[in-house]
C-alpha cells in the first residue's frame, strides 16, 4: 500500500514540474494573452468545495477567499497554474490559489463559488487538464 502511495506523489511531482514549464510558457507569451489557452492533457481526480468556512482564510498563495472567489486548492501544482476543470458537462478556467485539500480523500478542494459554477456537491469525479501554451 505504501509503494502505491509513493508512485501517486511521484506522478504528481512530476506533474507539478510540467505544470511550472506550462505556467511559464504561458505568462511569457502576452500575445495571447485574450485567448483562451489550449487543454493540456487530461486526467480525473476527486474534487470536493472548501465551503463557506474558508472565508476569509489566506490561502498559501496570498489571496484572501470570499464568496466570488473561484479557484482551485492542489497539494503539488505551484500557485498560479491555469487549469481547466470539468463537471457533469460544465468547463471552467481557473487557476491554483491554495495548497490542500485539507481534507482526505480528494486530490482537488475548489472554493465554494467555484464548485457552485460548475455544480458540484460533496465529493465528485471531475476532469482537468493543464491550461497549455499557443504555439
Amino acid at each position: 500500500m505504501r509503494l502505491g502511495f509513493a508512485q501517486r506523489q511521484a506522478a504528481l511531482a512530476g506533474a507539478a514540474l510540467l505544470a511550472v514549464a506550462v505556467a511559464l510558457a504561458v505568462t511569457s507569451n502576452r500575445r495571447h494573452a485574450q485567448a483562451l489557452p489550449p487543454a493540456v492533457g487530461s486526467y480525473s481526480a476527486l474534487a470536493g468545495s472548501s465551503g463557506v468556512v474558508a472565508y476569509g482564510k489566506l490561502t498559501a498563495c496570498g489571496q484572501i477567499i470570499g464568496p466570488k472567489t473561484e479557484g482551485v486548492s492542489q497539494p503539488v501544482l505551484p500557485c498560479g497554474v491555469k487549469l481547466y476543470i470539468s463537471y457533469r458537462g460544465k468547463h471552467v478556467l481557473t487557476e491554483v490559489i491554495d495548497h490542500g485539500p485539507n481534507v482526505g480523500g480528494r486530490q482537488f478542494e475548489l472554493t465554494e463559488a467555484l464548485a457552485r459554477q460548475l455544480g458540484l456537491v460533496g465529493v465528485q469525479r471531475i476532469t482537468w487538464s493543464y491550461a497549455g501554451a499557443r504555439l
